[in-house]
């Protein structure tokens, strides 16, 4: 099963159909089983970089994660979490938009941007205990690690072997492009963990409509898409493309990880 976002671009209300989509495989096309809206409650994690040399007020910050906090639907939580050289609850699972409003002032920016260690500790204790449940983490920054232990591609892995869906409103560069080579720099960070998990990037001097977009999508144009490998090498990971009829932008993510 694969995760898409899929939208007609000039009659968004139209009933989008199996028959419109292609699905590849390790580049060979297969034969869908089924496509089928998924109306399921979202959790939805925001992770948060509140370190020190961020290119972003506090203020900033905290508006961005508050937008969310009243677009999102029934049934979905939110949970908010800032990272530095550790990551820190900021607000737990919650829809309790006051409530997640007044925790937003434990924003406070210090130390380093371990954003791969504070993605990791994201996955691995937060949304590996919600079934039936869409899994997505919203990254508040610009993509920016300096010192985590855990690898990029580790993290990219284990996103799209879990299904986890990664948004990002991403704030200026910091680094103006300065940084060691054989560090991935900070927008390629977030266009890599964005393009492979089939989020979007918007940016953080529009939160409102990164928080009304976001969560729209996730309630009113995800479906589920159903096939059987034609051919599915074991321990490896394949490389996955789906694509749509003219006037139908489709999202997924770019491989499937072995299990």
């Amino acid at each position: 099963m694969v995760n898409v976002v899929a939208t007609r671009t000039n009659n968004p209300g139209t009933h989008i159909t199996a028959k419109q989509l292609s699905v590849y495989d390790n580049g060979v096309e297969q034969t869908i089983r089924n496509f089928t809206p998924d109306p399921s409650p979202a959790r939805i994690v925001l992770l948060v970089d509140n370190s020190l040399t961020i290119r972003a007020e506090i203020e900033k910050l905290e508006r961005a994660a508050r937008e969310f906090a009243y677009e999102i639907f029934e049934g979905d939580k939110l949970l908010i979490v800032g990272y530095d050289e550790e990551a820190e609850i900021v607000s737990d699972w919650t829809d309790d938009a006051k409530s997640i409003e007044s925790s937003l002032k434990l924003f406070r920016k210090k130390g380093q941007p371990h954003l791969f260690d504070a993605a990791s500790a994201v996955i691995e204790q937060a949304l590996q205990t919600a079934p039936g449940h869409k899994h997505v983490i919203v990254v508040i920054s610009d993509g920016l690690d300096r010192g985590s232990k855990t690898s990029f591609e580790r993290i990219l892995a284990e996103l799209q072997r879990l299904d986890i869906t990664v948004y990002a409103v991403q704030a200026q560069d910091r680094t103006r492009g300065a940084i060691r080579r054989d560090v991935p720099k900070p927008k390629q960070v977030i266009d890599k963990l964005v393009e492979g998990t089939g989020g979007t990037i918007f940016s953080i001097e529009e939160p409102s409509v990164a928080a009304k977009t976001i969560c729209d999508e996730l309630r009113k144009n995800r479906y589920v898409v159903s096939y059987v490998p034609s051919s599915a090498p074991f321990g490896e990971a394949r490389s996955l493309l789906v694509l749509a009829d003219e006037g139908i932008t489709v999202r997924s993510k770019t491989a499937q990880q072995p299990n």
